[in-house]
């Protein structure tokens, strides 16, 4: 398992005047003063590790501790025997404010679970400066259509440009535009079955909140997606992983599963599964109906990665089998157009979105209309097409390298699959090893990768490699140095 100290650390994101007369080591005591006697790193607050900050602040460790000592004398910050360091409760501030308020227990009084610490780092990391990112579930900057944005945003002067609330459901037009979408894979629905949302995290959000009871239990694949997040966590709901092979999840395992621990739905991701990137076979898909059906269990499919297949014949989504309404189908434009549009939607029978349109009413008064409008524009202009081809042959050419490269540098000490769409490589190492010790050195060689524990607590030798994000050169880079360092690691 990996270990990363508890408690979120605060970021610092100043730079230094290098050719200040001021010392390095007084230019950083007094940006950390300045957040302490400003409010924004309250008394309690425990300040980032040495290394890190002499990382943020790109200088020698001994420079942060002179910084962190002047600060100690003058009472801002104390340090407790292996609890790190921490805001003073008697700064300057609070000698005359009387108890400073303790913010530290409302962040941990917070019903909804945090983050793990390997994913808050993560999604620090992603954003530093030089960061290869070999695990991101994110289409790289060059692959995102800029231009074609552009365009669609210069003709914002049709008349179906809303710039008000938009009704519960979302905008009509883009509903009806996205029911003719979905038609063409397969997908029969109306406009009046189908809710935008920000994105299919918030359509998860949506169904954990507004259609599970507390301690419900909710069936996945093992690994899943669903284990990184705590959607479902957060309400007290339990996960009980469902094993995979070739085929994908198995769904003859699933009356023995509802029988021992109980089941009021399952969450699949049958096309391209994040993590392993495994399309569920046909034959699975019509077993998984049935099942569903004689158990009256509830499906939630995930088809975020649906549109990228890259190999043969496109793949149809669970749901253009479904004729009794058994399955919510959750869709998103994140993977393939943009994930800064956050536009997602859900599927299903009308009692049911209409209910999580209830609830998207009272937590954000409807998905921006704006970008609503941009999504009816791309799916009904034909430059979603367009866009998606361009996207697939881009990722081809990188799967295929990665692919090589793993090849060329990991057979023998690791096995994996080619996937044949979607982002993603469930790589496993033969030999243990350790993922915390492998995840911090290969982020010293400015590596991100994706630990297979995110996933499936078990996973303790495996990784998620993506090939959405790093160039050819990255890929090439970064797995010859993940195999060398965990060679070295077995």
């Amino acid at each position: 398992m990996l270990s990363f100290k508890k408690g979120a650390e605060p970021e610092v994101h100043r730079q230094l005047n290098r050719h200040s007369d001021i010392p390095l080591y007084q230019q950083i005591e007094q940006i950390i003063k300045e957040k302490i006697l400003q409010g924004e790193w309250p008394a309690g607050t425990k300040i980032p590790s040495q290394r890190k900050l002499a990382s943020m602040f790109q200088v020698n460790r001994s420079t942060v501790t002179e910084a962190l000592d002047e600060l100690t004398a003058q009472g801002l910050l104390e340090g407790n025997r292996g609890g790190g360091t921490k805001v003073a409760n008697q700064t300057w501030s609070g000698l005359t404010a009387g108890p400073p308020l303790d913010w530290t227990s409302y962040v941990r009084s917070g019903i909804h679970r945090p983050n793990s610490m390997t994913v808050q780092e993560i999604n620090r990391q992603e954003f530093a400066e030089g960061i290869i990112r070999l695990g991101t579930g994110e289409l790289a900057p060059e692959l995102l259509p800029y231009q074609q944005m552009e365009k669609i945003l210069r003709g914002a002067a049709s008349e179906r440009l809303m710039l008000g609330y938009e009704e519960p459901k979302g905008n009509r037009y883009t509903r009806e535009v996205l029911a003719e979408h979905l038609s063409r894979k397969g997908v029969r629905v109306s406009a009046d079955s189908i809710l935008i949302v920000s994105g299919a995290l918030q359509a998860l959000q949506l169904i954990s909140i507004g259609l599970l009871k507390r301690r419900a239990v909710v069936l996945t694949e093992k690994p899943s997606y669903l284990y990184s997040l705590h959607v479902f966590q957060s309400m007290d709901m339990r996960l009980c992983g469902l094993p995979m092979d070739a085929g994908g999840l198995d769904p003859s395992v699933i009356p023995a599963v509802k029988k021992r621990h109980g089941a009021d739905l399952l969450y699949t991701i049958p096309s391209f599964h994040n993590p392993t990137g495994k399309l569920m076979s046909e034959d699975r898909k019509r077993e998984l109906i049935q099942v569903s059906k004689r158990l009256s269990l509830p499906v939630i499919e995930d088809d975020a990665y649906g549109d990228l297949q890259l190999d043969g014949p496109p793949s149809s989504p669970l749901k253009a089998m479904d004729r009794e309404g058994s399955i919510l189908y959750v869709g998103t434009l994140s993977k393939t157009v943009s994930p800064g549009l956050r536009i997602g939607w859900v599927a299903g029978p009308e009692p049911v979105i209409e209910r999580l349109a209830d609830i998207k009413m009272q937590t954000d008064y409807g998905s921006s209309s704006l970008s609503q409008w941009a999504a009816a524009k791309w799916l009904s202009s034909g430059l979603y097409d367009e866009n998606l081809s361009r996207i697939k042959s881009e990722l081809r050419q990188r799967r295929d390298e990665a692919i090589r490269c793993l090849e060329t540098y990991c057979r023998g000490i690791a096995r994996w699959e080619k996937p044949s769409g979607g982002f993603y490589i469930w790589v496993t190492f033969l030999k243990p090893l350790s993922l915390s010790a492998l995840f911090e050195q290969a982020l010293q060689k400015n590596i991100l990768i994706n630990p297979g524990t995110l996933y499936d607590k078990e996973a303790k030798y495996s990784i998620r490699l993506s090939y959405s994000y790093a160039s050819l050169e990255e890929l090439r880079y970064s797995i010859q140095t993940i195999a060398e360092l965990a060679g070295k690691l077995m």
